[in-house]
């Protein structure tokens, strides 16, 4: 990670340098206008709706510029170049291979067509390969705006769209949308959803992850979380993402929350002076101190169980008529 932090600031100062073009909106869950100031950070205004409790940025870049940023990102730059190589397999391994297994848990309990998936946010290609392994799908789309991931897809030989998904137009009819930590980046989340609906079949599914506001590491962390940041304009919950879901049509919303790293980062941000112990209830500092792992184990799986894990996982149907 040496330099990330030089490439991330350089992505930091290129959004506020353009703060006077930012745009206030309304909460991008429930879209009430009942915004609650909470803090800065980054130089980003952070909120809470009064109405549904997500947390959003406003006033926030444009959809434009997001799409210049994200073409132009030194930090994902970075990544691509002196992170990714080095971590590829790891990941492969311990986050899209899993995420392969859960759609095809998905196709085979819900009885799916075989015809289309399209990831957006494809990054560096490796979910989609993943999935091609399993030999689920007659065509697999991956869509990601950053060039120099667009250009890894491209070599592991996924049909790759380079565009903001506010600009890509597909004339095909998708089984499966898979998005994975990319709700939180949009402007206009809701736009995102209904631009799922069309794009799906009816009875094709949407399959997406997020960050959980109303987490273990979330609620505990709060300014401190590493879900708060420069890129994260919108911060909801299982009720609000739900909510959300069924606003733009879809039916039988499920969330939750598979996340498995909430005590570990807690465990972290208290060995790295991010926040100060003493401001923790008692219970939990003697929780995550503890250095039994059963017991860390245990604890995660019980905020993974009660719905309360940093990480979400919405799946949602588009009806059939």
């Amino acid at each position: 990670m040496s330099g990330q932090a030089e490439a991330m600031q350089a992505d930091i100062d290129w959004l506020n340098a353009r703060q006077a073009h930012f745009v206030a909106v309304a909460c991008p869950a429930c879209d009430s206008d009942q915004p609650e100031a909470l803090y800065q950070k980054y130089g980003m205004q952070h909120l809470r709706c009064g109405a549904c409790a997500t947390q959003y940025v406003s006033p926030r870049p444009t959809a434009p510029m997001l799409g210049e940023f994200y073409a132009n990102s030194s930090n994902y730059a970075y990544w691509a170049e002196h992170i990714f190589p080095k971590s590829r397999e790891a990941r492969r391994q311990e986050i899209f291979a899993p995420r392969a297994e859960l759609v095809r848990q998905l196709v085979e309990e819900r009885s799916l067509g075989a015809g289309v998936l399209v990831e957006v946010g494809a990054a560096h290609g490796l979910f989609c390969e993943e999935i091609a392994k399993l030999n689920l799908f007659d065509r697999i789309v991956g869509i990601e705006p950053t060039p120099d991931l667009a250009d890894e897809c491209r070599k592991l030989g996924i049909e790759t769209i380079e565009a903001p998904v506010e600009t890509v137009e597909l004339e095909l009819n998708a089984d499966v949308v898979a998005s994975f930590e990319v709700i939180e980046h949009l402007y206009a989340p809701a736009d995102f959803l209904r631009w799922c609906f069309a794009l799906l079949k009816p009875g094709g599914h949407v399959l997406l992850t997020c960050p959980n506001i109303q987490g273990f590491e979330t609620m505990l962390l709060k300014r401190a979380s590493g879900s708060v940041d420069h890129e994260h304009l919108n911060l909801m919950h299982p009720r609000s993402l739900a909510s959300l879901a069924v606003r733009c049509g879809f039916e039988a919303p499920h969330v939750t929350t598979p996340g498995r790293l909430d005590v570990e980062i807690v465990r972290t941000a208290l060995t790295s002076d991010e926040i100060l112990i003493d401001s923790l209830p008692e219970v939990i500092r003697l929780l995550v101190g503890n250095h039994n792992p059963a017991v860390i184990d245990g604890l995660q799986d019980v905020i993974r169980l009660a719905g309360l894990s940093s990480n979400m996982m919405l799946v949602a149907r588009r009806p059939l008529a």
